[in-house]
């Protein structure tokens, strides 16, 4: 059901995920490709702010900041999940791996690799103030357009 909340939660989170996608392009190695990166992980934002922001997180004082940081992460998650599926599916493509058991393990091993890299003190600052930032503007948004 489209609600303010949901529209804020849209747009905050995605353009959270946008804000942190650029930086990790900055750790990047010089000349990697990036192609479609912001724009993909700014699209898992959006759709994660709509879901899990709802006209419920006002009602508690715990809730809004709870919400927030808690689609921050899921987004963090989600977009580290789907990248590292993309990239096991290229290397599966080469016959990197031994059977469809290796392949999903190396799902995982890549989640933590990518984790590794983007585990830097700027982007998880810049996804904690976010969240708090963006689950407070929502709770303020449900109160005033419920």
């Amino acid at each position: 059901m489209p609600s303010a909340i949901r529209l804020a939660g849209l747009v905050i989170f995605g353009l959270m995920a946008w804000v942190v996608s650029e930086q990790i392009v900055a750790t990047l190695p010089e000349g990697t490709y990036v192609g479609n990166f912001s724009k993909f992980n700014a699209l898992i934002g959006a759709v994660l702010g709509w879901i899990f922001l709802n006209p419920r997180i006002a009602q508690r004082a715990s809730g809004p900041i709870g919400a927030g940081i808690t689609a921050a992460v899921a987004i963090l998650i989600w977009g580290l999940m789907l990248h590292s599926i993309r990239e096991m599916i290229k290397l599966a493509l080469r016959k990197y791996y031994d059977g469809p058991v290796d392949a999903v393990v190396g799902v995982f091993q890549l989640m933590i690799d990518y984790g590794m890299q983007i585990a830097t003190p700027t982007i998880i600052i810049t996804i904690l103030v976010f969240g708090i930032v963006g689950g407070l503007v929502c709770s303020e948004v449900a109160k005033r357009w419920n």
